[in-house]
């Protein structure tokens, strides 16, 4: 009988101690059990520390000291993966039980394809479902012109391409995602799976919400290293973005109140 492949699953975490043990239990609840589980703190002071070491048998490795931010944490995690397949799940996300089976299980039945991802929900802090990620099929091409719709949280590579592409650029904060995204294009097949994997948690502190502004100038940045032109179909969208961000952020602003005001009453 053949061995199912390992998987390598990375968690970069710095002071995430009100999420973290929800995304260790996704990671070791999982119903595929040949997982080395890797978590890369940056010296957290929050607890984090104390509730990684509740788990530290069930860890396969994990270091708690400084970094240079998320990117270093992962390309850190990613320099021990042992497995196969590889994604990195950050320390205020979920996976849903089946979801590294299910891509094992696509990647191996579809050897061409180099990167899987699944649809995620949109939870709250409190990990109630509050909307739903819009993932789709995307292609090189696509991912060149803006159109991104990967859930790096439901996405799954081999690590052979990995060592061919990698490692993120730690110059990025925000698009370092984006960027591989478009290098393992370059070199495989992408595939989505219409299938529920994982949950990307918004919050108010969430790199997401509070720092989005700089997400697009750095994928145009990838766009432009690519020599892409000044005219294309992702520099128009950013320009619109620029032009709408008032009304997005006045959107987010009302989402996060109503969510407020809802949590006091379901406590009163």
């Amino acid at each position: 009988m053949k061995k199912e492949p390992l998987v390598t699953i990375v968690t970069p975490s710095y002071n995430q101690a009100v999420y973290i043990e929800e995304t260790i239990q996704s990671v070791l609840n999982q119903d595929y059990k040949n997982i080395q589980y890797i978590i890369i703190d940056g010296a957290s002071t929050d607890g984090t520390v104390n509730i990684i070491e509740k788990y530290k048998k069930r860890i396969s490795k994990w270091v708690s000291e400084s970094d240079q931010g998320q990117t270093d944490a992962i390309n850190k995690g990613f320099s021990l993966a042992e497995g196969e397949i590889i994604g990195w799940l950050n320390s205020d996300d979920t996976l849903l039980p089946h979801a590294v089976s299910e891509a094992v299980q696509y990647l191996s039945d579809h050897p061409a394809a180099g990167l899987v991802y699944g649809d995620a929900n949109y939870i709250d802090e409190d990990s109630e479902v509050i909307g739903k990620f819009p993932a789709a099929q995307t292609t090189l091409e696509k991912l060149q012109g803006g159109y991104v719709h990967i859930p790096q949280q439901a996405s799954f590579f081999r690590k052979s391409l990995w060592d061919q592409v990698g490692p993120l650029d730690p110059s990025f904060y925000f698009a370092m995602d984006y960027d591989l995204w478009v290098r393992l294009a370059s070199v495989s097949e992408i595939k989505y799976q219409a299938r529920l994997w994982a949950n990307f948690r918004l919050h108010a502190d969430a790199k997401t919400i509070s720092a989005d502004d700089r997400c697009w100038p750095e994928m145009l940045r990838v766009h432009y290293r690519n020599g892409g032109s000044w005219f294309s179909q992702i520099v128009i969208k950013y320009y619109l973005r620029k032009i709408a961000a008032p009304f997005i952020n006045y959107r987010r602003r009302k989402l996060f109140k109503k969510e407020i005001v809802e949590r006091i009453k379901r406590h009163e």
